[in-house]
């Protein structure tokens, strides 16, 4: 029977600094993993890995990443096959959000979230397999987890380009499964899809489609998503870090190409 330890497994989790990858790392931590969390916040992807490492035993390391850049990648990949021994999980986390109407879409911005929303997560994708599969540099097979959103779920106003970037995250680990799977990496490709929490991300959307005068405050915002959501309440780090170490243990060793939603019924 799987269970949802980790012992043993090595891990890569990108956007680790903060907000919903730093409660992913210190779940899967928690559950027995070595850690490495890549950020471009330098400076708090060292804090909270030494943070991490003090609550929870584990080996916890950082390193600074930007996840659009292949040689980053390469990088981060290669540290921690060479700290800890190996790679058998990554968690790409990473992601941005802006906030506008479609009158008011700003191309340049929207070309950014595709960079590090879908260009991200295909790099992660990329050298995570390429790592993972025989004769890579791990070569044990192992488990890949993208940080997809209910945005991609749901039509919410304000988020137009955000959403497109998540669905498409959606269809990459679809693909990326099929790929694996066809090709014989032994590498499983699944994606979770977050309902809104209160992080600084889930915050700053509040407040910023208040501002576009979708909804009378932020407040307001919040209370329209949990009307929203049959669970009745807004969701919290650790419902989508424990939904990530399932996927990442072999309790899930069957579960390939999924999208699993984490938003309390609210995407259904």
């Amino acid at each position: 029977m799987g269970t949802f330890d980790l012992e043993g497994k090595r891990v890569l989790v990108t956007g680790g600094a903060r907000g919903l990858g730093a409660g992913m790392a210190r779940a899967m931590a928690a559950a027995g993993a070595s850690v490495m969390l890549g950020d471009v916040l330098k400076d708090t992807v060292e804090q909270t890995a030494a943070d991490l490492a003090a609550a929870t035993g584990a080996r916890v390391a950082a390193t600074a990443m930007d996840v659009t850049r292949d040689g980053d990648w390469e990088a981060a990949v290669a540290r921690v096959v060479a700290e800890f021994g190996g790679l058998d999980v990554v968690v790409n986390n990473a992601g941005i959000e802006v906030t506008q109407l479609l009158v008011d879409t700003d191309a340049d911005e929207v070309r950014g979230m595709l960079d590090v929303n879908v260009v991200g997560t295909m790099l992660g994708l990329k050298h995570g397999m390429r790592a993972m599969r025989p004769g890579g540099a791990a070569g044990r097979g192992g488990a890949i987890v993208n940080v997809s959103s209910v945005a991609a779920t749901i039509a919410f106003p304000g988020i137009a380009g955000y959403s497109a970037t998540k669905s498409a995250v959606d269809r990459l680990t679809r693909v990326a499964a099929a790929e694996s799977g066809r090709l014989g990496y032994g590498v499983r490709v699944n994606c979770v899809h977050p309902g809104l929490v209160a992080t600084e991300m889930g915050t700053k959307l509040a407040v910023e489609t208040a501002q576009l005068g979708l909804f009378e405050g932020p407040e307001a915002a919040v209370e329209a998503v949990v009307a929203l959501t049959p669970s009745g309440r807004l969701g919290e780090v650790a419902d989508m870090a424990d939904a990530v170490v399932f996927l990442a243990s072999d309790a899930s060793r069957f579960v390939n190409g999924a999208g699993l939603s984490v938003d309390g019924g609210m995407g259904m």
